[in-house]
C-alpha cells in the first residue's frame, strides 16, 4: 500500500491575499447603511446616526477601517 504524503512546499494559490486586496468598495458613495451592515449592528435610528457621525468625520475611509 502506497502512503504518498502531500507536498509540504505552499503553492501560490495557497497563499493569503494581503489585507489592502480584500476591500470591496467600488468606488461608488458609501451610505451610512453600508456603514451600520459591516458594523454588525443592526440598522437602528441610533446606529444610523453613529454611521452618519463616523462618515462626516472620516469619510468613505471610514467603511474601509471596518472591512478586513
Amino acid at each position: 500500500m502506497s502512503t504518498s504524503q502531500p507536498d509540504a512546499s505552499p503553492q501560490p494559490e495557497d497563499r493569503a491575499t494581503p489585507d489592502s486586496l480584500l476591500h470591496a468598495r467600488t468606488g461608488t458613495d458609501v451610505s451610512p447603511e453600508d456603514l451600520v451592515l459591516a458594523s454588525g449592528k443592526d440598522l437602528t435610528p441610533h446606529n444610523l446616526e453613529w454611521a452618519r457621525r463616523k462618515l462626516d468625520e472620516e469619510g468613505p475611509a471610514a467603511l474601509d477601517k471596518m472591512l478586513p
